[in-house]
């Protein structure tokens, strides 16, 4: 069952397509990653998905036009974004809680901040908690809610190798529970190892749209990261 569809959807400021006309689906318990260098469009198209961004084509969640129905839609999404907000002095346990009110359901905070090794920080204000903690949180928050879809926007910034396979595993199990995930990521180890698909973009266009395993075939090479170099002409660098 496709869950996310987006078609043929771009993304102008002025004169300036910064989407140009991308079209792609995500199934029920299925990854995709959005590739590409800085400026090509990735967190913007994001953006547009989650209505954030007004935009040119169609776009739907579950059936439905997010620009239509985004608050039956705000129950079943999640979003992590680049760019994280949270109030001056604002405690961890209170972020959460203040999240948590959002939404329709019985949230077990707890336990959530013990899955992502948040525990002993709750009563932490957030503005004192590291780059990677902090980062661990916006995730976490994103996914308070048992969310069918989630939205993670270079998610794993900041983070070290551990933390980085912990909230690897956490999103594979939640692969495995049928949830679709949509990610943007520059780290080709973390897109081979969570992603069934990608779109790689290059100046707001699909550079190419295939499944891991086959971009990798189609190039010359045997890793991701080669694959990707390749594609985006930068072959000098393998």
């Amino acid at each position: 069952m496709k869950v996310v569809e987006v078609n043929h959807v771009s993304k102008s400021y002025g004169t300036r397509k910064v989407v140009d006309d991308i079209t792609f689906s995500v199934k029920e318990g299925e990854c995709l990653g959005i590739l590409g260098h800085n400026g090509a469009g990735k967190s913007t198209l994001v953006e547009s998905i989650l209505g954030l961004k007004k935009f040119e084509g169609n776009i739907t969640l579950k059936g439905f036009d997010m620009s239509v129905h985004k608050p039956q839609l705000f129950q079943n999404v999640g979003a992590q974004l680049q760019q994280s907000a949270f109030q001056d002095k604002i405690k961890v346990i209170e972020a959460c809680k203040e999240r948590a009110v959002l939404y329709d359901k019985e949230i077990n905070i707890i336990e959530k901040l013990r899955e992502f090794n948040l525990e002993s920080f709750q009563n932490k204000e957030v503005e004192s908690l590291s780059g990677g903690e902090k980062q661990r949180l916006s995730i976490m928050l994103a996914s308070l809610h048992d969310p069918d879809i989630l939205f993670l926007d270079e998610l794993t910034t900041g983070l070290d190798a551990v933390a980085r396979r912990e909230v690897w595993k956490y999103l594979s199990n939640l692969k495995k529970k049928g949830k679709s995930i949509i990610l943007t990521s520059h780290f080709m180890d973390e897109v081979e190892a969570l992603c069934d698909r990608i779109l790689i973009l290059e100046q707001g266009k699909q550079l190419i749209q295939d499944t891991v395993e086959q971009v990798i075939q189609t190039s010359p090479y045997k890793t991701m990261e080669q694959a990707y170099l390749w594609y985006m002409g930068e072959e000098e660098l393998i």
